[in-house]
């Protein structure tokens, strides 16, 4: 009860000063201060390796109500900088056995403010764009915490993907499985390996600088680029041997960072949004069948949609219904196809889940 009540303050880059109360770890953190939308999720959230470097504001206002529960994870641990939440709960109520979002972030050491007008931040980022921020229990100091704020990079140009991509290959699913799928990790969910184990494929998974050579010698059907945080532009050897993938003709299908890694394969660019799309809600035309999804995203970058339209071998297949942006393309003369949003969805709908399945068709049809 005494760690409720240590004051915390977050300051933002432009001097936007908020006041609470420490929740998580006592100490100080820093990263891109965003906000995510979604009801519902925390510790999906929270475990989300695309993620890292960046301090979350929960739109909910109940956060850590319903505890946290082993299976519920994406990664392994909290990925998260930082947490900014109205009310947090220190007690957890739940039918199935579960530990305390306090205990949780403990343990990951994340550190946290709560009783924050998490309204009135939103809208701030909302308006002014996503910007560096500090969180700090330790101290109230501002010039002091002013200080330590001036000395983080911007996102903008920061290759994050190295920090949670796996060191070491490794295997999910059985051998015996029908299909083969390398898949390049630059921060994958665990529930993307588990949408392809569930639909016969054998998956391994590479760190995201496997070259071309390696990932050939594996014989995989098809190829998954994974999403992941940062910057994706850095990535200039990987962006390399993704091109050698689309040339050599694999099925792939990109996901998130994955998505914005095939298009820089193929000579578009990308450019940092204003304040990015967070949360399970987010609605997507798809352009070829006319239908609409609901769907969960998270990124902070996107592809220059003029650059898609103009480009002579790329076919823009989805749409951001809120911002018009681009939401997924397809290279026309090769097998490969991606989208800025999360079809695994967890947490999220499972409108976009046939992607997937679109994928297993494509490797079918190769």
């Amino acid at each position: 009860m005494q760690q409720k009540q240590t004051p915390a303050i977050i300051l933002l880059k432009d001097g936007t000063v908020f006041k609470g109360l420490a929740c998580g770890k006592i100490g100080t953190t820093t990263g891109e201060i965003a906000f995510n939308t979604g009801m519902t999720g925390y510790q999906e959230i929270f475990t989300d390796p695309s993620y890292s470097g960046q301090i979350i504001v929960m739109a909910a206002a109940h956060i850590g109500n319903y505890g946290v529960e082993a299976s519920e994870v994406e990664s392994e641990g909290c990925k998260i900088k930082g947490l900014v939440t109205k009310k947090f709960s220190t007690v957890n109520s739940r039918y199935r056995e579960t530990d305390t979002l306090q205990n949780y972030l403990e343990q990951d050491g994340v550190v946290g403010i709560m009783d924050v007008d998490t309204r009135a931040l939103v809208r701030h980022i909302r308006d002014n764009g996503a910007q560096n921020a500090i969180i700090s229990s330790e101290t109230t100091d501002i010039n002091a915490l002013k200080d330590q704020l001036d000395q983080i990079p911007s996102m903008k140009g920061m290759e994050l993907a190295s920090s949670v991509s796996t060191k070491e290959p490794y295997t999910v699913g059985e051998d015996s499985s029908k299909y083969k799928v390398a898949l390049l990790d630059f921060g994958v969910k665990k529930n993307i390996v588990r949408s392809l184990v569930a639909r016969d494929c054998f998956v391994k998974v590479f760190p995201y600088d496997t070259s071309f050579d390696v990932i050939k010698n594996f014989s995989p059907d098809g190829i998954l680029l994974s999403n992941g945080p940062g910057d994706p532009e850095p990535l200039t050897e990987v962006i390399a041997t993704v091109g050698q993938l689309v040339e050599a003709n694999y099925p792939i299908f990109g996901i998130c960072l994955g998505h914005q890694i095939l298009a820089l394969s193929q000579g578009l660019t990308t450019e940092k949004m204003h304040n990015g799309h967070r949360g399970i809600n987010h609605p997507i035309k798809n352009l070829v069948s006319g239908k609409s999804e609901i769907t969960s995203q998270n990124h902070g970058f996107v592809v220059r949609m003029q650059e898609a339209i103009e480009h002579e071998n790329i076919t823009v297949t989805h749409q951001h219904l809120n911002d018009d942006t681009l939401a997924g393309i397809t290279i026309n003369n090769r097998n490969a196809f991606s989208v800025q949003y999360h079809p695994e969805a967890s947490p999220g709908p499972h409108d976009s889940r046939y992607l997937f399945d679109q994928f297993i068709t494509n490797i079918n049809n190769n």
